[in-house]
């Protein structure tokens, strides 16, 4: 039991980690979880956190999925994107997604009037405080309505909390509670530790397939 515990606290000491850079007083830290359908590895997601003050974030993403079949891919997906938070107010987003060759990118920024986006009809006014499913903070989970960084819809969310369950990590299991998230085009849960980490995420795929992602 010992052995596990030391092991849990260097793995979560590494995974959540802040990196302080004194030259400029900025703080970051990087979550990074390998991804996985039906078990198999096919790539990663990593979210690099940068904190300028207490309430001024930027958030950097990049995923890269791979689907091998026999000797050739099958499915591609290439996504980057760029966030500006003030607190739990989505300031700027920037972000681009190549799935299987099919490029969307979604832009937007807080203005005087509200949240833009540019839409095909001139610009698309949300309100002028908005989020994305920012699985990082875990505050989303209170929102009802969430942007979609992929496609840039604002869609109407439902999430409901289940009792806590163990979860394996990186071959260790621990405590962590699931919320269940529902949205257009999304069913996803997510899961998080007593500390409000996020830990986990799961979604069904085509053909009965399970994604997962897993702290590295």
């Amino acid at each position: 039991m010992r052995t596990v515990a030391c092991l849990l606290v260097l793995l979560l000491g590494t995974v959540f980690s802040a990196l302080a850079d004194e030259r400029d007083g900025r703080v970051s830290r990087t979550l990074s979880f390998d991804v996985y359908l039906d078990g198999k590895p096919i790539g990663y997601h990593r979210f690099r956190i940068e904190n300028r003050d207490a309430e001024k974030q930027f958030v950097h993403s990049e995923a890269r999925f791979d689907v091998k079949f026999l000797f050739f891919t099958a499915f591609r997906y290439r996504h980057r994107s760029s966030e500006h938070w003030d607190g739990n107010c989505l300031v700027a987003i920037e972000a681009e997604t190549d799935s299987n060759d099919k490029q969307t990118s979604v832009a937007g920024k807080l203005t005087e009037a509200g949240f833009a986006l540019p839409a095909d009809d001139g610009t698309e006014l949300l309100p002028d405080c908005v989020m994305t499913f920012a699985y990082w903070n875990p505050d989303f989970l209170q929102q009802e309505k969430l942007l979609n960084p992929q496609t840039g819809e604002y869609v109407d969310v439902e999430v409901s909390k289940r009792p806590e369950e163990p979860v394996e990590i990186g071959g260790l299991e621990l405590l962590a509670t699931p919320y269940d998230i529902r949205a257009k085009d999304v069913e996803i849960t997510v899961w998080y530790s007593p500390d409000d980490e996020w830990l986990a995420l799961e979604s069904p795929a085509k053909g009965d397939r399970i994604l997962r992602y897993e702290l590295s």
